[in-house]
């Protein structure tokens, strides 16, 4: 059985290779209105996306995602627009909540044609005081989690194909 939104599940891959202009505003908020109808416990709506497109910002989480991995290389592959996905620190499902955002954006920028991937560190990177200084300026009041970095931009290469499904990836009881 088949459909686009199947088919647009098993076609999705992590793009790490981007082309340098910006994506359109039209396709950002076509992703970032997926973002925002992710199921979330109890429907309480815990997570945030902060949208980063200027280039400081940009090198700015570049370079604290770097660090902690404790590198200098480009851990945003060069990708034009990065969603920043947080969820509230006191939400019982919070990363949880955060994850399903995250797991929606990547869909629906699939569905458009763009590239996106998922970069993780951002727990790491809004936990340091320079993170907590970035929310702050950002407006962004309270206690945050950073769930993760949704990378987006048009792919400069094509992807490669999935990997076989495991054949043990299911067990039915």
């Amino acid at each position: 059985m088949t459909n686009e939104t199947l088919q647009t599940i098993r076609s999705r891959r992590s793009c790490r290779a981007y082309e340098p202009r910006q994506i359109t505003d039209a396709e950002l908020d076509a992703v970032l209105e997926a973002g925002t109808y992710a199921a979330s416990a109890m429907g309480r709506q815990s997570a945030k996306i902060v949208v980063v497109q200027d280039a400081a910002t940009r090198a700015q989480l570049t370079r604290m995602n770097a660090a902690v991995m404790g590198t200098d290389s480009d851990p945003m592959y060069g990708a034009p627009t990065i969603l920043v996905v947080l969820a509230d620190a006191h939400a019982n499902c919070a990363v949880q909540d955060g994850s399903l955002v995250m797991g929606n954006l990547m869909l629906a920028a699939a569905s458009l044609g763009l590239g996106s991937c998922w970069i993780n560190r951002a727990r790491e990177e809004f936990d340091s005081a320079e993170g907590k200084a970035l929310l702050k300026k950002w407006g962004i009041e309270g206690d945050w989690i950073g769930v993760g970095h949704c990378i987006l931009g048009y792919p400069a290469a094509e992807p490669k194909p999935a990997a076989p499904r495991k054949p043990d990836y299911i067990v039915k009881v």
